[in-house]
């Protein structure tokens, strides 16, 4: 063999090697910190946009576009429902998660409006250590006036209510979720 073709396989291998070591560590990396969680679309634009007439835009009067949805929030705020037993999970209905079983059974955590992730990583505002649960597992967030449950593209799923989470889903007050060998609820 001519020393050009060793040299051209003594490259090729070399970069083959590397290949390796970077799928190597990039595995590992998704294994200790988690995937990065998928963002979900904001409330308002989302309620916004396919509901109502038509705005035309006008230079003359840019409140035209504000006016409706500033009306709107008022009238919405001042008749709340009055919360059902098992209805859906609201803020002013729920104030804290209870852990019913498992290995932090009777802890009881209060509620904010923040998101509230759920999973093994330090990194979590629930932190359940074992080995069902992964690292980055669920998150529960208020989206608008709903309290929602997300499953973070976990190994073992999450489970609201007997029923596997697949896409973001409303939390029922006092429904069942299971994240690994640990359940909880939302409770007022």
């Amino acid at each position: 063999m001519s020393e050009l073709t060793l040299l051209l396989l003594r490259i090729g291998f070399l970069v083959l090697l590397w290949f390796f070591v970077f799928a190597v560590v990039y595995s590992l990396r998704a294994d200790l910190f988690g995937m990065k969680a998928r963002k979900m679309p904001e409330p308002a634009a989302a309620a916004a946009a396919p509901a109502g007439p038509a705005v035309t835009k006008s230079p003359a009067s840019p409140s035209a576009m504000t006016e409706p949805v500033a009306r709107a929030r008022p009238a919405a705020a001042a008749a709340p429902a009055a919360p059902q037993k098992g209805g859906p999970a609201t803020p002013t209905t729920v104030s804290r998660i209870v852990i019913t079983s498992g290995p932090k059974a009777g802890l009881e955590l209060p509620l904010g409006t923040e998101p509230l992730t759920i999973g093994r990583s330090s990194e979590s505002g629930l932190v359940i250590r074992d080995d069902y649960t992964s690292s980055h597992h669920a998150r529960i967030m208020l989206w608008g006036n709903q309290w929602m449950l997300q499953d973070l593209d976990s190994t073992n799923g999450t489970w609201h209510d007997g029923a596997r989470v697949s896409a973001p889903v409303a939390i029922t007050v006092g429904a069942p979720i299971r994240v690994g060998a640990t359940t909880f609820e939302l409770r007022k």
